[in-house]
Formats: structure tokens, C-alpha cells, sequence
């Protein structure tokens, strides 16, 4: 309730920091010195009062209210009041109220009310909406809060709101801007969930209220807001003001505000302090917030410390984050231990945790029980999870279910699964759909996939028209978009892009940069690009090492590299050896390989048995 006076009102009661050495000393004088003022202040109003000062008898009653000293305050104010002080009428009603009178508190705040106290119009509405006389109290509040009363306005638009009228948000901004933090905070809250929503609705209406919400949050939190510090916090995070976002968090968690001292955590381990993260994880976990736990469990299992670390993801399981449950399924995944990992999945997945019900699908599918595993993956899906979606296209594709699963793979590529992406232009190509083809594979290309480039540049190169000539004949390379395709699945390890690419280079006449493309693809295992590596060599007059290639090509089945290894020691005069690679050459394929390599054997053996 409001304590009123013309000349003193009651301070609001804070927590504030020690100061220690000399500014503690400092901090002593200064008490001592105001003290010292009070105490002279006091006495000299009440020598007023005593001299039948009634001005005098108002302040040193809400002096003494302010101070405790009920017993001592009640008799000035009930002096004051008698000689018509409207503020001692409020002061005495908040006075009965501390003493329990609440009845008797009320009859003093009406008489100050219809004298015009807006502080005692608050109170008494306040005192009616406790019995659940809502015509009253709204009465009694919007007479406050027309006069301007912070306290009145923001305890209106609170019953206003309470019963859905419209009225409130007026009565909570009138609050707000009068600098009733609580009202601010709630105005801010109710502006960025407007926000949120607008934007989910496509309005460009969404950044001005997220700008208004940002203003009431401020306001709020730099009146010793914690929830607004740390609202503000997230909004100057998201827009990278990483410095003052991090002073808000730090303002709200030393206020106590578990989630912000968590969030300041986030943002230290994302700033590579790891130690001071820890502290304030350590701070928010103890608070009972269990993202903060389950992220030190996290630290810890990244040390190897799984015992820690398990002991952290049961404390977030405890504080009922489902992550806990989840991660502590992952942990006992990851050490080999299938039973309790999917105990702990199940038990995420049963409380709506989707990652772990996928999770738990693959475990089962691992585990051979496919039938078991796709109503996991199916709730997950349906629950949001991209990775579940695509599980589902492999499950229904393994099945032959083609259709099904192109389904489920187009859900996942609409959500931006670059795998996904993949599957659904690859089927596009096999439908003979080169345009809903072409977009799915850019997808899966430009996020990041070497075959989704790869297969994108041979869509691209087979439409590509011939190379304009010169003038006088000679042939204009200008890299081409297919080209740009082919180098980024080749630079991503793609073996066949990276094949192309040297083919390319080599027609580009740079023998250096071919060279460079086959061994790169060649040393990754391609057969082609160990071939293509020793012709190059072979022209380059470097037939032994060239041979060493086409040995490792023909090994891996490569039919033409057999030939030419038949070819090669042929020259040498080792007949054996070139007839039992033309043998090679022959099973290998294909067929024109097949013939020409026949007729060599044919040849060698008559050699040889001449």
C-alpha cells in the first residue's frame, strides 16, 4: 500500500552491496551523516508537531511509518487526519492495514480518496479487488489512475487484463510511461510476443513493435528489472550488440536471474572463456535452471569427464529439462552402452523431446527392428525434426517405397536438409523433371554437398551450347557455371568432379593443373583419375611412373589402364607379363577394350609359343 505525505514519502527497500575498505569507511560516514540529518529532521518536526503544527504531525507520522515505529506514527496521524490532512488519512489506512485492520484502513482510505488522494483511491481499489468487489476496485482504480497515479494505473490495466478488456493495454503503456517498471516489463512482453507474431504473418509491422518492445524493456530494466535485463539481453544478442547484451545479462544475473546468468555463460563460451562460462553455468544450475546444467554436463563430457558430466544431465532431468534425459542418452550411446541409452532416449521421446525420439529410431533401426523404429521417427517428424523426416525417406526407400519416401524427402528439403535436397533432385532426374531437378540440386549444392555440385554441373554442362570460336579459329574458354560446379564438388573431395576438373584443365592445354586434379582424385581411390594421371604422364614422356598408375587403376578394375599395361611391357618384349594383363583387360570390359585386348593376347601367345 501507498504512504503519502506532502513533504516525505517512504523509500522503497533494496538490496545493495557492501563496499569494502576505504569505501566502506566512506559508506559508514555517509550513514552516519545522513543518520545524523534524519534524526535532526525528526526532532525537528516533531517540536512542530508538539507546537499543533498539523503539516508537521502528517510528515513525523509517515516518518515514523516509514521507520517501523507503528505505535509512535499512529497517534500524529491520527491528529493530522482530524485536522483534515488527506495524506494522514492514507497513511493512517496503511498503517490499520499493517496492523490487520484491514476493514478499518479501507474507511480511512475512502475518506482520503474523496478528499482527492489518488495513493488512497490505489489503496482502496486494491483493498476491494482483494474481496472481489471488481466494480469497486475498478472504480476506485480509475478514479487513481486519471489522476495520474502510477501504482493506480498499472493495478487497472492488471484487473482490466485479468478480465480480457481491451482497456488494459492503454491503462499499462499509461502505467509505463509514468515509470512503473512492472508495467513496463509486461508492456514490453505483450509488444514482443505482437512482434513475433506479426513477423510469422509476414508483416513488415513486426520490427517497429520489436523496436517499441526494446524501449519498454530498457525502461524496466534500468529501473532493477531483472526479467526485462535479461529480455533486453536476448534482443541486443540476436542483433550481434554482443557487448551490451552481456552487460544486461550480467546486470539481470546478479540480480539472481537464473536464466540470464545462464545466457552470460553462452555468451562467454562463444567469446572462448570457458572457466568464467563454467562459473555462471555453475551459478545458474544451482538456481535450478536446467539449461545451464545440462550445458556443464556438456563442458564436462568434452574433457572426458562423464561421471561429472552424467551427474549435471540428471540435475537439468531434475529441474525438468527433457535435454537432460536426451543427453544423457547420447553420453551412454557414445560409451557403448545401448540399454540405458535407449532407456534415457525413450524416457525424452515419452515427454515430447524429438531429437531423442529420433534418436531412439536409430537405435532401434540399428538394432535391426525397423518396424519399432518408424513410429519414432514418424513422431519426430511430425514434431518438427528435419533429421527424422529424412530417416523416413531412407526407411521407406530401403523398403522399394519410392513414393513414400520421396515424400518425406521433399518435407525435409523444404526445411532447407541438404541431403534431403539431394535425394529429391536425383529422383527429379530420374522422373525427366530437369527443372524441379536443377532447383533441389542448387539447394543441396550450395549447402555444401560435393554430389549435389557434381550432379548439378552435369545437368548444366549437358544443355551447354559449344565454345565460341576466335576470329582466326582458335577456340575462347570462358569458365562456365557448370565448370564453377565441377571445382567446388572437386575442392569438397568429390573424385569424379575432380576428374572432370583435370579433364578440363587438360584441355585447356594446363598440363600442371590436370596432373594436379587426377593424382588428387587418383590418391583418393578413383580408377579413372589413375588412368587419366598416366596418360598424361605417358606424354609427358614418363611412361615407368605412368605405368605405376595404370597398374593401381587396372587393380581396381579399370579395363583400359589393363591394356595399356599390356601395351607397355609388349614394347618391353616381357611377353608373359603383357599377355596376362591383356587377359585382364579382356574380363574387364569394355567391349571394344575387350576386343583389342583379345587380339593382343592372340598376338602375345603366338609369340610366345613361336
Amino acid at each position: 500500500m501507498d504512504v503519502m505525505g506532502d513533504k516525505a514519502t517512504l523509500f522503497e527497500t533494496g538490496r545493495f552491496v557492501q563496499p569494502s575498505g576505504p569505501e566502506q569507511a566512506e559508506a559508514g560516514e555517509e550513514a552516519a551523516e545522513q543518520a545524523a540529518e534524519q534524526a535532526a529532521e525528526e526532532l525537528r518536526q516533531r517540536l512542530a508537531a508538539e507546537a499543533g503544527d498539523v503539516e508537521a504531525m502528517s510528515v513525523l507520522g509517515a516518518m515514523l511509518l516509514r521507520r517501523g515505529d507503528l505505535d509512535g506514527a499512529e497517534p500524529q496521524l491520527r491528529a493530522a487526519t482530524a485536522a483534515g490532512d488527506r495524506a494522514a488519512a492514507n497513511n493512517l489506512g496503511v498503517l490499520l492495514h499493517q496492523r490487520g485492520y484491514a476493514d478499518e484502513a479501507a474507511g480511512w482510505w475512502r475518506i482520503a480518496a474523496v478528499a482527492g488522494s489518488a495513493a488512497a483511491a490505489h489503496a482502496l481499489g486494491r483493498h476491494h479487488r482483494e474481496r472481489g468487489d471488481e466494480p469497486a476496485a475498478e472504480y476506485w482504480l480509475r478514479q487513481s489512475a486519471e489522476q495520474g497515479h502510477a501504482l493506480g494505473a498499472y493495478a487497472l490495466a492488471d484487473l482490466l487484463e485479468h478480465r480480457g478488456d481491451a482497456g488494459a493495454a492503454e491503462w499499462m503503456r499509461a502505467a509505463a510511461e509514468r515509470g512503473h517498471r512492472e508495467a513496463a516489463y509486461r508492456l514490453a512482453r505483450a509488444l514482443d510476443r505482437k512482434a513475433v507474431s506479426e513477423g510469422e504473418g509476414g508483416s513488415d509491422n513486426g520490427v517497429e513493435l520489436l523496436a517499441q518492445a526494446e524501449q519498454f524493456y530498457r525502461q524496466a530494466a534500468a529501473r532493477g528489472h531483472r526479467r526485462a535485463a535479461l529480455h533486453l539481453g536476448a534482443i541486443l544478442e540476436k542483433r550481434g550488440e554482443l557487448k551490451e547484451a552481456g552487460r544486461w545479462y550480467l546486470t539481470s544475473a546478479k540480480d539472481g536471474e537464473a536464466r540470464a546468468a545462464c545466457a552470460l555463460g553462452f555468451l562467454l563460451r562463444d567469446a572462448g572463456d570457458t572457466e568464467s562460462a563454467a562459473v555462471w553455468w555453475l551459478r545458474a544450475a544451482q538456481d535450478g535452471d536446467g539449461n545451464a546444467a545440462n550445458a556443464l554436463g556438456a563442458l564436462h563430457a568434452e574433457r572426458g569427464e562423464t561421471q561429472t558430466a552424467e551427474r549435471w544431465y540428471r540435475a537439468a532431468m531434475d529441474a525438468g529439462d527433457d535435454n537432460g534425459a536426451y543427453n544423457l542418452g547420447l553420453l551412454c550411446a557414445e560409451q557403448g552402452r545401448t540399454a540405458p541409452a535407449e532407456q534415457w532416449y525413450r524416457r525424452a521421446a515419452y515427454a515430447g523431446h524429438r531429437e531423442a525420439a529420433n534418436a531412439l529410431a536409430i537405435l532401434l533401426l540399428q538394432g535391426g527392428d525397423a518396424t519399432g523404429a518408424e513410429p519414432w521417427f514418424s513422431k519426430a517428424a511430425e514434431a518438427g525434426s528435419v533429421d527424422a523426416a529424412f530417416n523416413l525417406g531412407i526407411l521407406f526407400a530401403g523398403r522399394g517405397e519410392d513414393g513414400v519416401a520421396l515424400r518425406w524427402y521433399e518435407r525435409a528439403a523444404a526445411a532447407g536438409h541438404t541431403e534431403a535436397a539431394l535425394q529429391v533432385g536425383i529422383a527429379r532426374l530420374r522422373d525427366g523433371d530437369e527443372g524441379a531437378a536443377e532447383r533441389h540440386l542448387r539447394c543441396a549444392a550450395g549447402g555444401g554437398s560435393a554430389e549435389g555440385a557434381y550432379r548439378l554441373a552435369t545437368v548444366l554442362d549437358a544443355r551447354r551450347p559449344p565454345e565460341p570460336a576466335h576470329e582466326l579459329g582458335e577456340t575462347v574458354h570462358e569458365k562456365t557455371e557448370c565448370e564453377e560446379w565441377y571445382e567446388r564438388a572437386a575442392s569438397l573431395g568429390h573424385r569424379r568432379a575432380q576428374v572432370r576438373v583435370g579433364m578440363m584443365a587438360a584441355a585447356r592445354g594446363d598440363v600442371v593443373e590436370a596432373a594436379r586434379w587426377y593424382r588428387e582424385a587418383a590418391e583418393a581411390g578413383s580408377r579413372n583419375g589413375a588412368f587419366n594421371l598416366g596418360l598424361l604422364l605417358a606424354r609427358e614422356g614418363s611412361e615407368p611412373e605412368a605405368a605405376v598408375w595404370w597398374t593401381r587403376a587396372a587393380d581396381a578394375g579399370h579395363g583400359r589402364a589393363a591394356l595399356r599395361l599390356a601395351l607397355v611391357y609388349a614394347r618391353r618384349g616381357e611377353l608373359a607379363e603383357g599377355q596376362r594383363w591383356a587377359d585382364r583387360a579382356v574380363s574387364l570390359g569394355p567391349a571394344e577394350v575387350s576386343e583389342r585386348a583379345a587380339r593382343l593376347r592372340d598376338a602375345l601367345r603366338e609369340e610366345l609359343s613361336a
